[in-house]
């Protein structure tokens, strides 16, 4: 049938999306193709039902002889029974395959989400991430398969049929074939009418994944705001936003359906029409005729609900955009093709014009020059925003810088893999991230091949010992999702732990003590204390002592770099930024120095 022609397919992208997902199918493509080998017979076999009537019309019903075609009946029950068995057949291998298929491009997809830069995280919600990276694979692969295997079954089906049509009337057939073109020219349409609709109600759907995901995570604050009000009313607007989005795809879709019905009433009324005529003037006998109408009717009934199918394609076909463009999507880090390897850091790290952007043409940071010697503790402190964490965020190429450039001993970062450098820092974030499952399990992220003593090394250099011994299941207590069972410095000390394990030459502290109380920060900042040793050191400053001690601070203010020195060195500059920052912390100047003196004092110096 042309409507299955090269431009109906074209207009669907079946050929492109085939041949894209094809890589994913090759591993079992014979299980897909014998899937779709069996529809062939399963359409095919529609055909022997209409064949069959014309002997059994022309000899029984009309010539009232019952001596040949009494086999007949059993043969529509053997065919229709051997077509149920192989669609079986059909159906199960269909599902292994979608099965297979799904759960392949599930698996790529999360290695594309685990490999992605973190820039892409900045712009993107929960809910995208989760529909994006889960949902589409799903109605990428199981719309896909199922409906083509509907088509081929019904393509053959159809092929089988207009044989059978040609063959009772030709005349009559090319009535058939005109009114058949007629119905389905409609399909051609539909993706230009929905891909506008659909992308609008798929980021409505982001946005309910999003509420979803923030009240899981955000439910104290829901109850200690109140918000639950505000809550409610916002999920209502996105869903009553999504029903309006569905009102307008069924205003534009809707009346396929019932014109594809109109259409198919008006050939089946024609042909009854022409076909009685031809019957009077002799040219077809009742036998062909009864034929003629029964391959026609099961041609054009599936067609009734044809746009419904020809919906859930487009929606696949879709999804299947979708999947590869986020597939093909080019990172923002590029890797060199052939890295060098990162020397034993001998001599330092130098930052050489520096200079960086989140957004096109609003710069961050400006022109930063600074070299950091290896063993050296370097603190960064300012004022919030100033770029503190967005310099220390370059090193571990969290991003790339815009100009200028990162080395270590010599050598940029960026001609490095992005394995060995990440693997040369350790990274303490003021709100570190624990994974599900129990402490030791989130400490071995550190260093999976790490031995018990190992661990146990690592539990008492970030004072966790004591606590361990303290509960039931000791290191292998279950911590909850995000560690949500852990308190504010428990999760800090388990994060230096994780870090302890992994033994890197150079160490990041991002604000790691800013969030605690007085108490657990001092014991957090014993912990830390411990890890800096013998490591090139990147500290966030929020505690007075780790300012003090440093072997030098830098000052970064609206992304500059202000000022550079010790602690003595700052505090003598007159009016120096530092010094504003240091004695805005504390209005007892003889406090403020006895603090100092003690290492008991504490200033926050945020970002």
């Amino acid at each position: 049938m042309k409507v299955f022609s090269k431009e109906f397919f074209k207009s669907f992208q079946v050929v492109t999306s085939v041949c894209r997902m094809w890589p994913l199918v090759r591993p079992f493509w014979f299980r897909a193709l014998l899937s779709l080998v069996i529809c062939v017979p399963v359409g095919s076999l529609d055909a022997a039902i209409a064949l069959f009537l014309k002997p059994y019309t022309d000899i029984v019903v009309v010539g009232k002889n019952m001596e040949s075609p009494w086999y007949i009946p059993l043969l529509i029950v053997g065919f229709t029974s051997i077509q149920g068995l192989l669609n079986f057949a059909g159906t199960y291998l269909n599902a292994w395959v979608g099965g297979k298929l799904t759960f392949g491009l599930k698996t790529r997809l999360y290695e594309k989400l685990v490999e992605i830069e973190p820039a892409f995280f900045d712009t993107s919600t929960s809910g995208e991430i989760l529909f994006r990276f889960n949902s589409d694979a799903e109605f990428a692969c199981s719309g896909l398969l199922g409906n083509l295997k509907s088509f081929t079954t019904r393509i053959c089906s159809s092929v089988a049929l207009v044989f059978v049509l040609i063959y009772n009337s030709w005349q009559l057939s090319i009535l058939a074939i005109v009114i058949l073109f007629v119905a389905v020219a409609p399909l051609t349409k539909i993706k230009k009418l929905l891909k506008t609709l659909v992308n609008k109600n798929n980021a409505c759907i982001f946005q309910i994944n999003t509420i979803y995901n923030e009240t899981f995570a955000g439910n104290r604050t829901i109850s200690a705001y109140n918000l639950q009000d505000y809550q409610k009313n916002h999920f209502k607007d996105l869903l009553n936003n999504i029903f309006d989005l569905i009102m307008a795809m069924t205003r534009r879709t809707a009346w396929i359906t019932p014109f594809t019905h109109f259409v198919v009433s008006v050939g089946l009324g024609l042909a009854i029409a022409f076909g009685s005529w031809l019957i009077v003037q002799g040219n077809i006998s009742p036998g062909n005729f009864v034929s003629f109408i029964t391959a026609l009717l099961m041609l054009y009934t599936p067609l009734k609900n044809i746009g419904n199918v020809a919906l859930s394609v487009q929606y696949s076909f879709l999804a299947i955009d979708r999947v590869f463009k986020t597939l093909d999507r080019p990172s923002t880090l590029i890797e060199k093709e052939n890295p060098v390897s990162l020397p034993a850091i001998t001599h330092g790290i130098s930052f050489e014009n520096v200079c960086f952007e989140y957004t096109k043409g609003a710069e961050v940071l400006h022109n930063i020059n600074l070299n950091v010697r290896v063993g050296e503790m370097l603190a960064l402190v300012g004022n919030s925003g100033g770029g503190k964490s967005t310099l220390v965020s370059l090193l571990p190429r969290f991003y790339d810088v815009t100009k200028g450039s990162i080395k270590i001993d010599g050598v940029d970062i960026r001609d490095v893999s992005l394995k060995e450098l990440r693997d040369s820092i350790a990274i303490v974030f003021q709100d570190n991230f624990l994974f599900e499952g129990t402490i030791k399990e989130n400490i071995l992220l550190g260093n999976p091949n790490a031995t018990d003593e190992d661990v146990e090394e690592a539990l008492h250099n970030a004072c966790l010992t004591d606590f361990i011994k303290s509960l039931k299941d000791g290191v292998n207590t279950y911590i909850g999702e995000r560690g949500v069972l852990l308190s504010g410095g428990q999760k800090q000390r388990v994060a230096i732990a994780r870090a302890f394990l992994k033994n890197a030459p150079i160490v990041i502290l991002d604000e790691a003590t800013s969030a605690l109380d007085n108490k657990s920060e001092e014991i957090v900042q014993m912990a830390i204390d411990n890890l800096m040793k013998d490591k090139t050191v990147f500290v966030i400053a929020h505690r007075l002592s780790t300012v003090k001690n440093a072997d030098r601070i830098a000052v970064i203010n609206e992304g500059n770099l202000a000022e550079l020195g010790t602690h003595e060195e700052l505090m003598n500059i007159p009016h120096g930024q530092y010094r504003t920052l240091y004695e805005m912390q504390f209005k007892n100047p003889q406090k403020h120095h006895a603090d100092a003196q003690t290492g008991t004092g504490k200033v926050s110096l945020n970002r």
